[in-house]
């Protein structure tokens, strides 16, 4: 993928280790090659994102080990790695058969060109709120970002009038909107290399659990936190939790299900005790990307580790197999009338219900939005059949393409969702 980032150089106290550089990601978006030692920049383009320079760092330990097991091959398999199994480490990227090519996404912002014609041409106060995006931020999706709050709201749209950056655009605007970026004095360019680092963890060859989801979960989770009875009593940091979290849920997700990967002998599966697999995954995920970027390193250090675990909390609540867990919980608290807002672990755990909503939210959309939710999970739950005829697998239910349709998938699962989702929007509304 062609470098065509324009930051400016953030200098490094000493090299990047050259193992570093054969991963994919990003620890700048520069192509200078003053940062790099003169690097070719295809080779940034492969390294994997959430590495950190402290060995007491546990996280980005465990980042980095994934970056050592993750060996691309064509055949799809680890060959250096020893196992029982002979399918512990299914390179899914490379089994996808989607035919579809793949999009070439510019980068909407340039930091050099943003403070030269915001603050020297145009004499524009710091103090007044950031504008995230330049000349290619159009009309039509500065009109879109007006009714963000909308059930409506058309995320496939938007992702094209971004060209592919539906979920950097929209999770910066709604920070931006609420104040965050300043009341928690967030460094601009720490955000916005962690946001594109996010957005790039996300398989773009997942047909459903990609960057659009994430972006669409995003705005579902702001619709339910506009909600007068969550609006006034939650904090600034249940909202920054609440979006990052809805942002990052299921980061770097494979496109397989819990299941695959536990009667697959995954190495995930193991490293989880096949416990939460892919929540747990997508939590220690988000957290090596705030750990590489530093976005809370100026923070003392409590707080930040406060708030990577009540990340992780809100994150493991989209546990698709906790979900009765969940629900038996809100209806104690309905039933004993014994929510309180102003309690922060009430709180809580309104976000963690608010965002499983938002999770599963697609089938109460509007019907031309929930009809395209359906066909793309669908071809997903496919996908995964179609890997695991491939390696002579049995097939999981709902998987097999030869014998089910988009229809009978979703008759089941979108009734449960419906049911879900409109219980606690109903509870909301009605002040719980």
């Amino acid at each position: 993928m062609e470098v065509c980032y324009q930051l400016p150089v953030l200098p490094l106290d000493r090299p990047v280790p050259k193992h570093v550089l054969s991963r994919r990601g990003a620890i700048s978006f520069s192509s200078s090659s003053s940062l790099f030692g003169a690097p070719d920049p295809r080779q940034l383009s492969q390294r994997r994102g959430a590495i950190s320079y402290d060995s007491s760092d546990q996280t980005a330990l465990y980042i980095r080990m994934l970056g050592d097991v993750r060996v691309r091959s064509q055949v799809g398999f680890e060959p250096e790695r020893r196992s029982s199994h002979p399918y512990l480490y299914i390179d899914f990227r490379t089994l996808h058969t989607s035919s579809a090519p793949e999009r070439r996404v510019h980068r909407l912002l340039s930091f050099q060109r943003y403070l030269h014609s915001s603050r020297l041409l145009r004499g524009v106060p710091q103090q007044i709120p950031l504008h995230i995006l330049d000349e290619d931020y159009t009309g039509q999706a500065r009109c879109m970002l007006e009714k963000v709050g909308n059930w409506n709201f058309d995320i496939f749209l938007f992702d094209r009038l971004t060209n592919g950056n539906s979920l950097i655009t929209l999770t910066f605007h709604l920070l931006n909107q609420y104040g965050l970026v300043e009341l928690f004095q967030l460094d601009m360019v720490k955000l916005w290399r962690f946001l594109v680092m996010v957005q790039e963890d996300y398989h773009s060859d997942n047909p459903y659990h990609n960057a659009i989801h994430a972006a669409d979960v995003t705005q579902a989770m702001y619709c339910y936190m506009r909600e007068p009875t969550l609006a006034k009593s939650l904090t600034s940091c249940d909202i920054l939790l609440g979006l990052l979290a809805a942002a990052t849920h299921d980061l770097d997700h494979p496109g397989v299900n819990q299941p695959f990967l536990i009667k697959t002998d995954h190495y995930l599966a193991t490293l989880y005790r096949n416990t939460s697999v892919l929540e747990n995954h997508h939590w220690k995920s988000a957290v090596g990307l705030l750990r590489e970027t530093g976005l809370f390193s100026h923070l003392p250090a409590e707080d930040s580790l406060n708030m990577e675990r009540e990340l992780g909390s809100l994150i493991l609540a989209t546990d698709i197999s906790r979900q009765n867990e969940y629900l038996s919980r809100f209806r104690r608290h309905l039933d004993q009338e014994n929510l309180c807002l102003s309690n922060g672990s009430h709180r809580h755990f309104i976000l963690q219900m608010a965002l499983k909503c938002a999770d599963i939210c697609n089938p109460c959309r509007p019907w031309e939005l929930s009809k395209q939710w359906s066909e793309k999970v669908t071809e997903e739950f496919f996908q995964q059949g179609d890997i695991e005829k491939k390696h002579k697998l049995e097939v999981s239910p709902l998987c097999d393409r030869g014998i089910n349709t988009v229809g009978n998938i979703q008759i089941g699962e979108e009734l449960c969702c419906i049911f879900v989702v409109f219980c606690f929007h109903l509870q909301l509304v009605f002040n719980l």
